[in-house]
């Protein structure tokens, strides 16, 4: 569970809404239906065109992404590798077979049964590689997705502005009309930018923050599993990864040989 993207985006609400009721003696003037088609709508409309429907069915799931992180922590993953790599020398590699069934990363698993169906290091790096590529490239899109979402989102709040401001000159004889087109018009803005940058693109920034540190695990798993497949004792199997660590933190990440 990432706890600063759902702090972020908690905090963000109350902040407006609280000053939004603080400031204003009508808040429901802040609710606006039309409005918030213009904006909603012609966002949406928008992405869809832009994207395929499968990319833009796809984003929910990378956006719930942004949300529960599920990354195994770095001493645990160096910790299990240094493990498996003393099995492999002290018992062979047949013996890791019921080590993959403890493995709650399909990602690892499916790394190490490689490992014990006697593929040599270069397949597995290339398989696996080939993995990381496609999964880097999904995260890729979604991050695209969102950015243009947040950038479309302003640009359909400036159209709502028009729009209301074309419906106010054009009925200045009644002040009640005037009003109403007014409130289209700025409401439509402040649902614009409001849902750019609370959501839309530092969602994306943390898409891509995720996608990153996926992808450092990853390339851990990859070269533990192929140095373990080398036949390379615990000590080295711990040097290697190690290198993923940064060096202030190193010192931190106590593993047993």
């Amino acid at each position: 569970m990432d706890i600063a993207t759902i702090c972020g985006v908690l905090f963000g609400f109350i902040t407006i809404v609280g000053t939004i009721l603080y400031e204003s003696n009508d808040p429901a003037v802040f609710f606006n239906i039309p409005a918030l088609a213009i904006v909603g709508g012609g966002c949406t409309c928008a992405t869809m065109i832009h994207f395929s429907l499968p990319q833009f069915l796809g984003i929910f799931g990378l956006i719930k992404k942004t949300f529960v992180v599920k990354l195994p922590s770095q001493p645990l993953l160096i910790q299990k590798m240094v493990d498996f790599a003393a099995i492999n020398r002290r018992d062979g590699t047949l013996a890791l077979e019921q080590e993959i069934r403890k493995l709650n990363d399909p990602f690892f698993a499916r790394g190490l049964q490689m490992l014990v169906d006697g593929q040599n290091a270069e397949s597995i790096r290339e398989i696996m590689s080939l993995e990381v590529q496609y999964i880097q490239e999904r995260h890729a899109m979604g991050k695209k997705i969102l950015e243009f979402m947040g950038a479309s989102s302003p640009s359909f709040a400036m159209v709502g502005t028009l729009i209301g401001l074309i419906a106010m000159l054009s009925k200045m004889s009644s002040p009640e009309e005037v009003g109403r087109g007014m409130a289209v018009a700025l409401v439509c803005t402040f649902y614009g930018a409001f849902v750019a940058n609370m959501l839309f693109i530092p969602l994306a920034g943390k898409l891509g923050q995720y996608s990153k540190a996926e992808t450092i695990i990853k390339e851990m798993i990859i070269e533990g599993i192929c140095a373990i497949a080398k036949g390379e004792n615990p000590t080295a199997v711990r040097e290697k990864i190690h290198v993923f660590v940064s060096a202030n933190r190193r010192e931190n990440v106590k593993v047993k040989v």
